[in-house]
């Protein structure tokens, strides 16, 4: 699939400061792959981002839960999904140029993951926002 690729803006602020500032956290990640590095830095810097977006997901995926948002199985498949694709660059870019490398974590945070926070995170937004106005019995 192809995406436009996009710089972390404003527009893809969910409203939730937690979450907006893990989202930040990997746009920040991912701008450190472009220019000049050496094999061993970005490898790092991969390895860095990777456990970065576990995190993330997993936290994600409990506020859904938490909230008993009804999309939440349908939102665990595309982050499996995006887990399988930054797994699949890791296991790869080994034989990967530093360029190459720095292409597809661009592809991953500034195409697939911007788009995604577009249009499935700003799906979940509602539901956390109502439950947490809810008050506890």
């Amino acid at each position: 699939m192809k995406y436009e690729l996009v710089e972390w803006s404003p527009k893809i602020l969910v409203g939730l400061p937690n979450i907006d500032a893990q989202h930040r956290q990997l746009f920040d990640l991912a701008a450190t792959f472009a220019g000049d590095g050496d094999q061993i830095r970005v490898l790092k810097s991969l390895a860095i981002l990777t456990e970065y977006v576990k995190v993330h997901l997993r936290e994600e995926e409990q506020m859904m839960a938490a909230c008993h948002y009804p999309g939440l199985e349908a939102h665990r498949q595309l982050h499996t999904e995006f887990r399988r694709m930054l797994f699949t660059l890791l296991e790869n870019a080994k034989q990967m140029t530093l360029d190459e490398i720095a292409d597809e974590v661009k592809f991953l945070i500034n195409g697939w993951f911007y788009n995604h926070i577009l249009v499935a995170d700003f799906d979940y937004v509602p539901s956390v926002k109502a439950a947490a106005a809810t008050p506890t019995p």
